[in-house]
């Protein structure tokens, strides 16, 4: 039995919704380890430069599944 489709409008708001929450919590877990660092303006160029590319990885999956488009209608065969 496969999953229910959810039509792309909704699946969209939800897929954007879900963006918002993984950076809010990317950028506070982030900027909270920031402290710990240990004083490197190398080490700290690195680390948001790492951090600051890094938040697209989780997110893939999540706009892929936005991008998906609806099945067609099935209208019958003629």
């Amino acid at each position: 039995m496969s999953a229910p489709l959810i039509p792309a409008r909704p699946r969209k708001l939800i897929g954007s919704l879900g963006v918002i929450a993984i950076l809010f919590v990317w950028i506070w877990a982030f900027t909270s380890l920031y402290d710990r660092l240990p004083q490197n303006r190398l080490l700290h160029l690195a680390y948001f430069v790492v951090l600051g590319v890094g938040w697209v990885l989780p997110v893939i999956p999540l706009i892929s599944w936005m991008g998906k488009a609806d099945k067609p209608l099935d209208v019958g065969q003629k």
